[in-house]
Parts: structure tokens; C-alpha cells; sequence
């Protein structure tokens, strides 16, 4: 599986439409309309399913040996689906911080795994993709259990990216060289890339398994050592997934986990002296601490991936229904908890009103539930925090002007779910089409020609991502070397290659993660020269 689009599956079609009820809403022209929305009261009572998986692992990994936080402390993990405890993990902190830094650093200084062949590492990493492998089943479903995603989408989408990314960083790892440098005069001059050292990673609760790997993947390849703070939402799957790298024939070490809250572990890890290269996912606003916190204490390097306000544009010649499919998908997948979520939908004016009521339709036919249940596209946002941050939000859009099509409340009466949402008559001075919602939350507004619409889309803070739908390769090329952001997907959204780097511009950070390009992010680069006594050649 060389590529994988992970919106593949928001694609299937519902036959029957959600419950809803109807509501005087306030058109465009400022007339009202019947708006159709989620009925959250109907919604049947159902027990959650119980997850296919048993919790293992609940302390941090220190140098192979899995052991309690140094105060003895643990914090609960949640089900989104209830608000109740799934397993009461270990609380790291700023001693266990150390002891794991501690620990990587001998294992870089005086261990193996620096010192073996390139070979011999490519080859532990591909053993620890077959095991990935052969537990799809089990992490997939923790992954479902502490964040709510969609079990069919960790399993089927999800667990093989990790895998797939992992061995094409096992297939990198004897491919890292340096050069031989022409020089005037009597010198050999060769470069060397070296690891780094120890790198510190932060990763986020969206997707934790994928992001463990374009971290961890990278820097075993060049020969680092890591620890790794995984997000307090969702500790489960990380460890689970670096005591397979031990059954592997990891040394003890070279990977480490910490579980923890931000503001305690987080910030012991980013301003360790000890630590040599730091990479954060997560928003832009603790992005920039964890960048000061770095620059405070030994200046190491950091490689940031941060928020996103993506917009998605859909032209003038756009097929609208397969427009409307696409712009879906690229809003709602993962509960819309996804930092290149297509948020604000650009839509030209003369297939805006088509394109209004389609979307309504498809958002109101999306499959809400248990995200362990088949056929479920959205299960409950992560947590209680990001439930309200995003019914806040909804409530912004509403008494700002923009007119609500579908959802804006709860759906069901337990869990974090939200009814799938889309805002038409959206401006680009409301909260909605500024801040990142991080939510099932469609936001739609009307532009008359390329010229404006790419002014507007610039006119943000962010620039991960862009989506352009269009059958005109002319205006393809114009709007993607327009846009000021990481990636342009062109008639696609959310396609994702292990080969093709991620990251963004302005505010939406800085570096680039997966393929070629993120190696430089864990290599130094020395050069050699050597004085040449009577050279035959130059």
C-alpha cells in the first residue's frame, strides 16, 4: 500500500436521511426558509459495545522496563463514548522526564543501537512492522476505546499508514549518506550526517498511532534515541505499540514513554538540557510555548506541526455532487479533529445554492454512534474540553450571522457527540471561518472569481493544507502556486503517502514530517577535510 487516501472511508452513501425537524432559518436574502436539522431527542438509547481489547499497559516504558511514575501517581483515561474511566494510567512527570532522558542518552552515548549497521536497524524496524501488523486488531481498537475514532478506520486505514510508514523509514535507514565535496585545493572534503543525539517528542490525541510514527519512524532510522510524550487523552496506544518494538529486538533506551499532562512532563521534555531535537503536533498556541521553552534551555532544534484553517475550493466547473462528497470528506473526517480539516468550503457563486442544499443533505446523512458499531462515519469527539470548545463555537456562528443548514446541538444524550454541522452565509470575519474548530463543522462561503478567492483564503494566520476542485488545469496551476500553504490536494483531499512530507507555512509551523525531507530533522551534517600531500588529482 504505497498511498492511502484516509477519507476513503467517508465515501459510502446513506440511504435514510437523519431525524430532523423543521425551523424558520434566515436566507441570504433575508427571508426566512424551512432549515432541517438533527432531532438529538429521538436518538434510541443504546448500551456502547464493549471493545474487542483489554488494557495491557498503563505505566510509562523507561530503558525497556515498564515502572510506575516516581510519585506513585496515575491519572484516569475516558470512553468519549461515556464520560467514564476506561484505566487509570501512570502520571509522568518531571523525575520520570529525567529518568527517561537519561536513559536515552546512554543508550546514545554508550549502546548498540547507534553503533550496529545500518542494516541491523532496518531490520529491527521491519520486524516491529510485522508485529504492528499481526496486532492491528488490538490497537486499532484502543485507539477506537480512548478517542472515539471509528473502529473500521483505525483498522482498516489507520494501523497499515503506521505500518506502511514504518518500513519505508526501515528501507531509509541504509540509504543515509553524505557527500564527497569538490574544494579549491589540495583537500578531501566528505560530509557526514550523523544522528542527532536524543530527540523529544510530543505527539497529539487525534491520531496517535500515526503520529507516533512520522516521529518515531524518522528518528530510529538515523540512529536516535527517543522519548515520546504521549497526549493525556490517549496514552494507550503508544505504549502498547513501543513494547512491540521491544519484542522486536529493540535495545533498551532507545525508545521511551512518558505519559503526562502538557504543562508537567511536556515541559520537562522541552526544556531538558539533555534533549537534542524536539518535534511538537498540536496547536499553534502551545506550539509557540513549547518553541520558547526549547529556546530557553539549549537551543535545541524543533520541528513543528500546528493548526490549520484550511480552505477548500470549489470552482466554477465543479461536478457539485462529487464536490459535495469530496468537500465532506475533507471537513468531517475523524469528527472533524484533523489539523488540515478542508474547514472553510470556497464555493463559487454560480453553483453555491446547489452546492448549499447538497452539502445539508449529505451532512444530515452522515451515520453518527458507537465507533465501534459497522457502518458508523462519526463517532463522540475526544473529550469533555473539546465538546464544549466546539458547541461554543456553533453558538458563535449562529449569533454572528451565518445561517445553520443542519445540527448545532448534541447528538444523543451521553458521550461527546455532535450532530454534524454546515454553515452557509459565512463571512471571513466570523470566529467560524477564522479559529480552528476541530469539529464536525462545515463552514460555507461565496466567492465570485479566482482573483478574491485567493486573496481570501491567504487571509489567514494557518497555511497547512488547501483543497481545489476543478476540471481546468489551468486554473489548478494558478490556485496551487497561489496558495500559501504545505500541501495542495488538486480533486483529492487527505491523500497521504509515507513518501510525501507534511507540514505548513506561516503559523501552521515549520519543518516537514514523512518522506525525505523529515530525516534532515533528525541528521547533523558535518564536514571533514583532510589536508592532501601531492595529489595525482584534484
Amino acid at each position: 500500500m504505497a498511498s492511502k487516501k484516509i477519507s476513503t472511508l467517508l465515501s459510502r452513501s446513506f440511504s435514510s436521511a437523519a431525524p430532523c425537524f423543521f425551523s424558520r432559518g434566515r436566507s441570504v436574502a433575508g427571508q426566512s426558509r424551512l432549515i432541517c436539522r438533527y432531532n438529538s431527542t429521538s436518538v434510541a438509547v443504546e448500551e456502547p459495545i464493549t471493545p474487542p481489547v483489554s488494557v495491557k499497559h498503563t505505566q510509562l516504558l523507561i530503558n525497556g522496563q515498564f515502572v510506575d511514575a516516581a510519585s506513585g501517581k496515575t491519572f484516569p483515561t475516558l470512553d468519549p463514548r461515556t464520560g467514564e474511566v476506561i484505566a487509570h494510567v501512570a502520571e509522568g512527570d518531571v523525575e520520570d522526564v529525567n529518568r527517561a532522558v537519561s536513559a536515552a542518552r546512554k543508550a546514545f552515548d554508550e549502546g548498540p543501537w547507534p553503533r550496529m549497521t545500518a542494516y541491523e536497524r532496518s531490520r529491527i524496524i521491519l520486524r516491529f512492522a510485522d508485529l504492528l501488523e499481526q496486532h492491528t486488531d488490538e490497537i486499532a481498537a484502543l485507539e477506537t476505546w480512548d478517542n472515539g475514532k471509528p473502529y473500521e478506520q483505525a483498522a482498516n486505514t489507520e494501523i497499515p499508514m503506521t505500518v506502511r510508514l514504518f518500513r519505508y523509514y526501515a528501507g531509509w535507514a541504509d540509504k543515509i549518506h553524505g557527500l564527497t565535496v569538490p574544494a579549491d585545493g589540495p583537500y578531501h572534503v566528505q560530509t557526514l550526517h550523523e544522528p542527532i543525539g536524543v530527540a523529544g517528542q510530543i505527539i497529539p490525541w487525534n491520531f496517535p498511532m500515526l503520529m507516533f510514527s512520522w516521529k518515531v519512524g524518522p528518528a530510529l532510522a538515523c540512529g536516535n534515541t527517543v522519548v515520546i510524550k504521549t497526549a493525556e487523552q490517549t496514552p494507550l496506544s503508544a505504549v502498547y505499540a513501543a513494547k512491540l518494538f521491544h519484542e522486536a529486538g529493540l535495545p533498551e533506551g532507545v525508545l521511551n514513554v512518558v505519559s503526562g499532562f502538557g504543562p508537567t512532563a511536556g515541559a520537562a521534555l522541552a526544556s531538558h538540557m539533555e534533549v537534542d531535537k524536539l518535534a511538537f503536533t498540536g496547536s499553534t498556541d502551545t506550539g509557540k510555548i513549547v518553541l520558547e521553552l526549547a529556546s530557553k534551555s539549549n537551543l535545541k532544534p524543533v520541528t513543528l506541526e500546528l493548526g490549520g484553517k484550511s480552505a477548500f475550493i470549489v470552482c466554477e466547473d465543479a461536478d457539485v455532487d462529487q464536490a459535495v462528497e469530496l468537500s465532506h470528506s475533507a471537513v468531517f473526517f475523524n469528527q472533524g479533529q484533523c489539523c488540515c480539516a478542508g474547514s472553510r468550503t470556497f464555493v463559487h457563486e454560480h453553483v453555491y445554492n446547489e452546492f448549499v442544499e447538497k452539502a445539508r443533505a449529505r451532512a444530515m446523512n452522515r451515520s453518527v454512534g458507537d465507533p465501534f458499531k459497522v457502518g458508523i462515519e462519526q463517532g463522540p469527539q475526544v473529550d469533555s474540553d473539546q465538546f464544549e470548545k466546539i458547541l461554543r463555537c456553533i453558538r458563535s456562528g449562529v449569533e454572528s450571522g451565518a445561517i445553520l443548514e443542519t445540527g448545532g446541538d448534541r447528538f444523543g444524550s451521553n458521550g461527546y457527540y455532535i450532530q454534524p454541522t454546515v454553515f452557509s452565509n459565512v463571512q471571513d470575519d466570523m470566529l467560524i471561518a477564522k479559529e480552528e474548530i476541530f469539529g464536525p463543522v462545515q463552514s460555507i462561503l461565496k466567492f465570485k472569481d479566482l482573483d478574491e478567492v485567493i486573496k481570501r483564503a491567504n487571509n489567514s494566520r494557518y497555511g497547512l493544507a488547501a483543497g481545489i476542485f476543478t476540471h481546468n488545469l489551468d486554473t489548478a496551476n494558478t490556485l496551487s502556486r497561489a496558495l500559501k500553504v504545505g500541501t495542495v490536494w488538486i480533486n483529492c483531499y487527505d491523500v497521504f503517502d509515507a513518501a510525501v512530507p507534511f507540514g505548513g507555512y506561516k503559523m501552521s509551523g515549520n519543518g516537514r514530517e514523512k518522506g525525505i525531507y523529515s530525516l534532515s530533522n533528525y541528521l547533523q551534517v558535518k564536514a571533514v577535510v583532510t589536508a592532501l600531500k601531492n595529489p595525482s588529482w584534484l
